[in-house]
């Protein structure tokens, strides 16, 4: 599809694809859409969560809401939950506290310099007159360092204290960001976000986009995007996330972009990602932001004593991988949805970029899954499987 014929289709309405399978593309307004953030709120609604507006970087860049409401097949009209005019605000994550308070966490950051990035938290506001309506209050930046990032759910540890994934986005003096440096940390909050502070995650240098999961009596392992663009790398927690080894390589590819992994209630650990890495494709660009246009003669962060990112390598397939062994490997591989996965531009209106990336996965409560991600990145696709379905699709 081109991008006005997948314009045409952005209306929210699931389709049946196959049986059990069902498709949607999220209403949007705007002609880019990315990252997108799935989460079962409670009542069983969903809320897909994402960032909208011309190009990534720019200061129209904002954070947008659909949701749909449980039993039905059409998601709501989407709403705008960030609008701040000078800054680049990417990542929604969707956060419900045990008080019952409903939190979007997101990113805000000036044009491509994610090493000036500051975390922003807004509650969340559902109209009880309307359950497709959501808006968010002014909100607050953390007290955390300029440079943290946010992609990964927050997760509870075993004393209360929030666990927020993040990776920190680090530069060099008079030099551009570009990845070279960053490394994964966690923000831990025990009075209920009111106050963070930032642990470091050891050994994890070129790891970002942290996805902790619960493997029980205090143990969690988190999965990382590469900007090695070589393997998704893996480090565990024997402690309720206090304390995490240095990551390892797992058997899945990576393409230096973001994974997202979930404990199934079989208790199954299952990823969606796009298991391509640099050694499977010579596709490359010289960065993420290399399009903004923006004057800034600052060279790139020279990688002496970091990692040299690769940026460029297709994203596609959208593969969700499954392991027996809570997430040690993933031998079995499921194909969502196949296509070039071209990315050597962020433009989303001449068609050449067909990447299918960021995905996100979540189960309800009656064990359905729900996949999202960018589509060409002109809009959000959602993928509903019954339990049928999968059971299907992993007997194919």
């Amino acid at each position: 599809m081109n991008p006005t014929e997948i314009a045409h289709r952005m209306d929210g309405r699931l389709t049946a694809a196959a049986p059990g399978r069902d498709e949607a593309f999220l209403p949007s307004p705007k002609i880019q859409n990315h990252a997108s953030f799935l989460y079962v709120l409670p009542g069983d609604d969903l809320i897909c969560a994402w960032f909208g507006g011309t190009l990534e970087g720019k200061s129209d860049i904002s954070i947008h809401a659909s949701i749909l409401p449980r039993g039905a097949d059409s998601w709501g009209p989407a709403q705008t939950l960030s609008d701040d005019p000078v800054h680049s605000e990417q990542n929604p994550v969707i956060f419900a506290a045990p008080d019952g308070v409903l939190w979007l966490f997101h990113t805000s950051q000036p044009s491509g310099n994610q090493d000036e990035c500051r975390i922003r938290m807004a509650r969340l506001l559902r109209d009880p007159a309307d359950p497709t309506q959501i808006s968010s209050d002014q909100g607050r930046y953390l007290d955390l360092p300029r440079g943290c990032f946010v992609r990964g759910n927050v997760t509870l540890r075993d004393d209360e204290a929030w666990l927020l994934p993040i990776f920190v986005c680090t530069s060099r003096p008079g030099q551009k960001w570009n990845g070279s440096h960053d490394h994964a940390a966690v923000g831990i909050s025990t009075d209920q976000g009111e106050t963070w502070r930032l642990e470091p995650v050891e050994g994890t240098l070129g790891c970002v986009h942290m996805g902790p999961v619960l493997l029980g009596n205090g143990r969690m392992a988190a999965f990382y995007r590469r900007r090695q663009a070589d393997h998704v790398h893996r480090s565990d927690s024997e402690d309720g996330g206090s304390s995490w080894s240095v990551a390892q390589a797992t058997d899945v590819p990576n393409n230096n972009s973001s994974v997202a992994a979930i404990r199934l209630q079989d208790g199954r650990i299952a990823m969606i990602c796009n298991p391509v890495n640099a050694q499977m494709s010579s596709a490359r660009r010289a960065s993420l932001y290399d399009e903004l246009g923006e004057d800034d003669d600052r060279p790139n962060a020279d990688p002496a004593g970091g990692c040299m990112p690769i940026w460029g390598v297709p994203r596609a397939p959208v593969v969700v991988a499954i392991s027996d062994d809570e997430g040690q490997t993933f031998p079995t591989r499921l194909m969502i949805e196949d296509g070039p996965g071209t990315c050597l531009s962020n433009d989303s209106t001449d068609g050449r970029n067909m990447e299918m990336s960021y995905p996100w996965i979540v189960q309800d409560a009656d064990g359905t899954l729900h996949l999202s991600y960018t589509y060409h990145r002109r809009a959000i696709r959602h993928v509903r499987l019954s339990p049928a379905a999968f059971a299907a699709l992993e007997t194919a």
